[in-house]
């Protein structure tokens, strides 16, 4: 059985609770039908307003399917300033908390009954205290988020990454109070972090997201050069891309039926193209006298050229000859905007298109990258060039696909084969 681990997190000015979880198709079913249900493409998570009624109606949706911890929502509800009302019987003392030093959990009286499913208010929702900003956060850190905020933005970082940093900073915020993060010296951003790891149970990732922001916050905002040096950061887990084999990329591209899905596919694994990229696309971009394709401003803001298969340059001319409307602009256009399609949209197409294929791995639409990647490794293509196709900027990146790579391991033969062939061992 899967376990769901509930977090709080503040989401475009909402507190939201994030759902984090290994992958399921059941699970993902269940939860993407629940009313405010939203996904998070930066955090690759499911979220649910923090409501009283949202929190049961996931907790009903998945009773029996996956055990929840709310551990990290409970500490979160407990650190805030405004008084929650809870589910607490009529004999059962309610709640008292007590102060505590920032970067350690509030302590609670004995006997107090604080479920996350009995959050209420007048309104629905957490009530903020008169002595906070909107988002809970001390009126002595009031400067923070805009002072951050305004860094980010001149120096041109991009929308996702800004709304990264101020959630995390949020997050940081919202524990310590009414002391000032100004103040802040580098053991007590330590005594925090352990705090996050072993107290709110973050994931390494999560904690490297909020590490960088508040080293951004630190270094580039207060000018405390260095201040993240002495900090070390949690090892990270050495996952291995997700792909798939040729067979699954056939049954796949089989299952669509779909002139515009199947073009947009086709183009993401022929050129290795991340979702955004196929996206924003342009008509432009395609350039069949060199046989390239141009990618502008992809991750990092970076423009690059990659290879135009001559077979999918003659799909795409035959997909803009059939389809209507005809694009005008992007090379695949939202018949009811006129303008880029939206990621989520494509990635519910390739998700559709691999449940109908019927491949059970869980892969997401970025598998078709990863794909595009190995199976050039697999043909002797040179990983310098592979990493200039794929975008990368350090060449360790590309390595990660030396792992899944089965170019040099097909001739390896195990040593239980020699064994068997020696006729020693009786089955």
């Amino acid at each position: 059985m899967h376990t769901i681990t509930c977090h709080a997190r503040l989401h475009r000015a909402e507190e939201r609770i994030f759902l984090e979880c290994p992958y399921s198709s059941a699970i993902n079913n269940l939860i993407k039908k629940l009313p405010g249900s939203k996904w998070s493409q930066t955090h690759r998570q499911w979220h649910l307003p923090l409501t009283n009624d949202s929190y049961k109606q996931f907790s009903v949706a998945v009773a029996g399917i996956a055990a929840i911890n709310n551990s990290p929502l409970k500490n979160y509800l407990l650190q805030r300033k405004p008084e929650i009302k809870t589910n607490v019987s009529p004999a059962a003392p309610t709640a008292r908390k007590e102060a505590a030093p920032p970067g350690q959990p509030v302590k609670q009286t004995k006997g107090a009954n604080v479920q996350p499913a009995g959050i209420t208010s007048s309104a629905g929702r957490l009530r903020q205290p008169g002595t906070s900003t909107a988002a809970g956060i001390g009126l002595v850190n009031k400067q923070v988020l805009p002072a951050l905020k305004q860094q980010l933005v001149l120096k041109a970082y991009s929308p996702s990454t800004i709304q990264t940093y101020m959630n995390e900073v949020t997050q940081f915020l919202q524990t310590i109070k009414d002391h000032s993060a100004d103040a802040f010296t580098a053991q007590r951003i330590k005594d925090y972090l352990q705090f996050c790891f072993e107290t709110l149970h973050l994931s390494e990732n999560t904690l490297h997201s909020r590490i960088n922001a508040l080293k951004f916050y630190y270094e580039q905002v207060l000018g405390k050069d260095k201040f993240f040096w002495e900090i070390p950061r949690p090892k990270k887990p050495a996952i291995l891309p997700k792909l798939l084999n040729e067979d699954e990329l056939r049954r796949l591209f089989n299952a669509l039926t779909n002139k515009k899905h199947k073009a947009m596919l086709f183009t993401a694994y022929s050129a290795g193209l991340r979702v955004s990229e196929i996206v924003n696309l342009k008509i432009a971009d395609i350039d069949s006298k060199r046989m390239q394709i141009f990618v502008q401003r992809a991750k990092g803001k970076k423009d690059r050229y990659v290879n135009l298969s001559p077979l999918v340059l003659d799909i795409l001319r035959k997909y803009m000859l059939t389809y209507k409307p005809c694009p005008k602009i992007y090379l695949f256009e939202s018949e009811q905007t006129l303008t880029a399609y939206p990621i989520r949209t494509v990635q519910q197409i390739f998700a559709a298109a691999r449940l109908k294929a019927g491949i059970a791995k869980t892969v997401g639409i970025h598998s078709l990258r990863h794909s595009f990647a190995t199976h050039l490794l697999d043909k002797g293509t040179d990983i310098r060039y592979i990493k200039d196709l794929l975008g990368h900027f350090n060449i360790k990146t590309t390595e990660r696909y030396l792992h899944v790579s089965k170019q040099q391991l097909v001739n390896i033969i195990s040593p239980f084969d020699d064994l068997w062939k020696s006729q020693t061992v009786d089955w």
